[in-house]
Formats: structure tokens, C-alpha cells, sequence
């Protein structure tokens, strides 16, 4: 087991609802109805039939992933991930690492071979970007060398410049 090749993990500045992967990761709150930022962008993208299904599913828990249909965008997936709220307390790592982790096994179990994640928590949320960033990254690629036989590519989509830059300077070193 070496090392990660960089090529499975990237980074882009953009808007993670116009992406070509098979499933985009929504940073979604516990209801899983829509709401602000990515979780608003993804569900006007993807049409009401969005929002149907997601009544389906009954909610979803801090750390928990579920999933559903793209409908209308370019991903055949969505899952959705609830953050954290930011509290400084050591839960917080924890169920930050479990949006990713849980998001990549409901991808696996898909069969689903790229994903793309917005910087979870750190809008409304107010996770420390750097902070978040770190995590992301570690638990991207502490699942990719525990599941080495399994094609992925992970994409980190940031909204803006500064998300950006702390991804793309994270994932050099």
C-alpha cells in the first residue's frame, strides 16, 4: 500500500452542480430538504423530483450519508452528507470525517468511480477551513489506500478563491 497517486485526488474552483462525476456530494442539513449555498445550488439544479425523494428518506443524521437520483444533473447521484456545526469540541473532527468516510462507502457501494465534495461544514456552519480542509483530505485518502483495488477519482470542488488555494496548497504536501 504506497502512496495515493496524485491524479485520483483533484482540486477545482467552481460550481460543483455542472461537474461530469457519477455522484456529488451534498453538504446538507438533517431534514435533507434543501436549504442555502451548495445544498440550495444542488437542489435547483436537479428539479423538484429532487426534493421528492429526499422526503422519502426521512432526514439524516450529523456524519450519516444517503443517497438519490441526479434527476436533472450531470451526476447520476447525489449523496448527501450532514457537517457538523462548528463547536471546537473533538466531536466535531469526528463527525466531519464521517461525512466523507460514509460518503465514500455509499459510493463504493454504488458503484460509483468519481465523486465530488464541496468544503463541508465550513459555510453556515462555520468549520475553520484549514481545519476542514485537513480532514478532508486525510480521510480521502486514508479510504482510498484501505479500498486500493477500488477506481475512484475524487474531485474538491471550492467556491471560492480562498477554499481553493488552502485545498490545492494541502494536497501537495
Amino acid at each position: 500500500m504506497g502512496d495515493i497517486p496524485d491524479q485520483i485526488i483533484t482540486v477545482e474552483k467552481g460550481d460543483i452542480t455542472k461537474l461530469s462525476v457519477d455522484a456529488i456530494v451534498n453538504a446538507a442539513n438533517k431534514s435533507l430538504l434543501g436549504g442555502g449555498g451548495v445544498d440550495g445550488a444542488i437542489h435547483r439544479a436537479a428539479g423538484p423530483e429532487l426534493l421528492a425523494e429526499c422526503r422519502t428518506l426521512r432526514g439524516c443524521n450529523t456524519g450519516e450519508a444517503k443517497i438519490t437520483k441526479g434527476y436533472k444533473l450531470s451526476a447520476k447521484y447525489v449523496i448527501h452528507t450532514v457537517g457538523p456545526i462548528y463547536s471546537g469540541k473533538e466531536k466535531d473532527a469526528s463527525d466531519l470525517r464521517n461525512c466523507y468516510w460514509n460518503s465514500l462507502e455509499l459510493a463504493a457501494k454504488k458503484d460509483v468511480h468519481s465523486i465530488a465534495f464541496p468544503a463541508i461544514s465550513t459555510g453556515v456552519y462555520g468549520y475553520p477551513v484549514l481545519e476542514a480542509t485537513m480532514i478532508a483530505i486525510h480521510t480521502v485518502r486514508d479510504w482510498l489506500k484501505e479500498n486500493s483495488s477500488y477506481d475512484l477519482k475524487v474531485v474538491f470542488v471550492c467556491f471560492d478563491e480562498r477554499t481553493y488555494k488552502c485545498y490545492c496548497d494541502k494536497l501537495e504536501k
